[in-house]
């Protein structure tokens, strides 16, 4: 299992169009299918890219982020967390790309919290852990909150469940508890309940 995935996993999904679509806002009557809240460090735009590529292609969910969103106030203030706050509820889950700099971001670790309050109990927030090729999985620093957050792995095919079975190649929501055991789901059964 791939626990922390590298930079550039996602960039054959990459496309401006899609960063651009990205920042509509959220409305049921014009996206009946599942909504995603996508939290990032600006500086992350092209593997943010692929990701949304990834997620749009691979399981027909409408993202969102705000930092290509127009409507949002030019100087950061209280208006923009309001804002913020809204996209975070409307949208039906809550994702943090999780690189090192989102990781240090206070934004993020903001709308990480807010996301949590209002997606936590219902299971539908996660973290996607994403470091640089170079860099080795004890340098990434946002392995805390892969201890509480459920997040996004990877499964190669060859892993086995506590049954003897092998896990389907692909990707899955894992969720920790405290004592190391994990419950994995398939990252589409995730997004679509």
């Amino acid at each position: 299992m791939k626990r922390i995935l590298e930079s550039g996993r996602f960039s054959n999904y990459m496309n401006q169009t899609r960063l651009d679509s990205a920042t509509t806002e959220i409305s049921k009557s014009y996206y009946p299918r599942t909504t995603v809240f996508i939290s990032h460090k600006h500086d992350d735009l092209k593997d943010l890219s692929g990701f949304i590529g990834f997620l749009e292609e691979k399981y027909n969910v409408k993202t969102y982020i705000d930092s290509r969103d127009s409507s949002m106030p030019r100087v950061t203030s209280g208006k923009t967390a309001s804002k913020i706050k809204t996209r975070i509820r409307q949208c039906d889950k809550f994702i943090l790309l999780a690189t090192n700099s989102a990781v240090e971001s206070k934004w993020c670790n903001w709308e990480l919290g807010y996301g949590d309050s209002q997606k936590f109990d219902n299971n539908d927030i996660a973290i996607l852990p994403l470091k640089k090729a170079d860099m080795t999985d004890s340098a990434y620093k946002g392995n805390e909150y892969m201890q509480i957050y459920p997040y996004i792995a990877y499964y190669e095919g060859f892993e086995l469940y506590t049954n003897g079975n092998h896990i389907p190649k692909g990707y899955y929501v894992v969720t920790d508890d405290e004592k190391g055991n994990c419950t994995i789901e398939p990252l589409e059964n995730w997004l679509n309940r």
